[in-house]
């Protein structure tokens, strides 16, 4: 799968992603609880030597007496409550800090159990030194210059440094679950494959609007207005089916009828808004909705027509909405809608128009649901003339204006000459 492939799949399951990211961030911090970081505090001993060019050597003895299990145990009995000598050799290090000086480091999960620790060992350790009974000249003494200090280490700091872990190994795993889905999904979203599956070419491909209610819809019909591209795009398509010459008069009772899928809202917007930008080119337009598959499909649409065409004096343009299967007189381009059940779709009692499209969204449509379209349009004695592509895959580099049979599969190579050549 190269770079692109793996930017479209985790754009197309970006919630996937995202979900379990938030799964990761929350399994960090979880573990970060349930397994708290460690504090650690320090005490300092000093330790005199009766010669005080005592060599390193003398140190390290008393670094492995503080840290033995002789003192270890009597420190972990001191404790309230007591701490076992394996627990105990496991918190608890001793280190030289100088010549004379001991660091004698306690870690725990609360601070006062890490200074608790710390200290009992030094204290521990400055009995046994000074307690011996060998206790006289030459012997060497101790004294805790420095009770343990503040634990340090920060309890927030890690659970941000385990978030954020858990979010990155959440990151990586969404996005290898969102590329095995993408592997699985068999909906098209590239428009030569579109253009392949029933080898129809792309006319045009434009953001559309989606509305959810009959307001959005209103809304849609009163203000919607394409960018410069889109609109272009939209008069080429309309040329090369052979609907109008955008100038404003023209022969009556040229037609178009924008076929979608049930579900896909994308390809629903298709046909309102290629009949607002000709309405608003002062062409007379008119936009049909017709008996539907599915009434559910358009019935929002339906409703927001309905309302529009009961207050034509806040029309900007020359449109006329309408829900009958009449084609209406006057008009100079008609655009019919038709919503179809992907797994069963059917034409019948659609208008009939001049030219038929397929309204489709990237993503929302597989080779097998486009194909039964286009079959159930020839059985009905319709011909599919293209493909209007709503939305499309901002990673998608193809056009979908060559069908397959006429699409090079492959580039020929330079051949490398291995020996003399004739030219007759």
């Amino acid at each position: 799968m190269d770079f692109r492939r793996f930017l479209q799949a985790t754009r197309q399951y970006k919630l996937v992603v995202a979900l379990v990211a938030l799964v990761g961030i929350g399994l960090g911090i979880a573990y970060s609880v349930l397994s708290p970081p460690m504090l650690t505090s320090q005490a300092r001993v000093y330790v005199q030597f009766p010669d005080t060019r005592a060599g390193q050597g003398s140190i390290q003895n008393q670094v492995l007496l503080a840290d033995g299990q002789d003192i270890l145990e009597t420190a972990g009995e001191s404790l309230n409550p007591p701490v076992p000598l394996d627990v105990m050799e496991k918190r608890v290090s001793v280190t030289q800090l100088t010549p004379q000086i001991l660091g004698i480091s306690g870690s725990a999960t609360k601070a006062s159990q890490a200074e608790a620790m710390a200290n009992a060992v030094a204290s521990a350790y400055q009995s046994f030194v000074t307690k011996k009974p060998q206790q006289s000249a030459g012997a060497v003494g101790a004294q805790v210059m420095e009770s343990a200090s503040i634990a340090k280490g920060s309890v927030l700091r890690a659970r941000i440094e385990d978030g954020l872990l858990g979010l990155i190994l959440g990151l990586l795993g969404g996005i290898v679950i969102a590329l095995v889905l993408s592997r699985s999904d068999r909906r098209l979203r590239r428009r030569d494959d579109m253009a392949d599956a029933i080898g129809i070419p792309v006319l045009a491909s434009i953001p559309v609007q989606r509305p959810s209610d009959a307001s959005g819809w209103t809304r849609l019909l009163d203000t919607y207005e394409p960018a410069v591209v889109d609109a272009w795009s939209l008069r080429k398509a309309l040329r090369q089916l052979g609907l109008t010459d955008f100038s404003g008069v023209g022969k009556a009772g040229t037609s178009l009828t924008v076929i979608s899928l049930a579900g896909d809202k994308g390809g629903l917007a298709l046909g309102p808004q290629i009949a607002v930008f000709v309405a608003s080119l002062g062409i007379p337009t008119s936009l049909v909705v017709g008996p539907q598959q599915d009434p559910n499909a358009t019935a929002t649409l339906a409703t927001a027509c309905g309302a529009t065409a009961a207050t034509p004096s806040g029309r900007p343009f020359n449109m006329r909405i309408g829900a009958s299967v009449d084609r209406p007189a006057g008009a100079v381009l008609t655009i019919v809608i038709a919503a179809v059940d992907g797994k069963a779709p059917d034409l019948t009692g659609t208008m009939r128009t001049t030219a038929t499209v397929i309204g489709v969204s990237a993503g929302s449509a597989t080779a097998e649901q486009l194909a039964k379209v286009a079959v159930n349009a020839a059985s009905d004695g319709r011909e599919i003339a293209g493909i209007i592509v709503a939305d499309p895959d901002p990673t998608d580099p193809t056009t979908g204006s060559v069908p397959q049979p006429e699409r090079p599969t492959h580039h020929r190579m330079p051949t490398r000459m291995t020996g003399p050549t004739e030219i007759r």
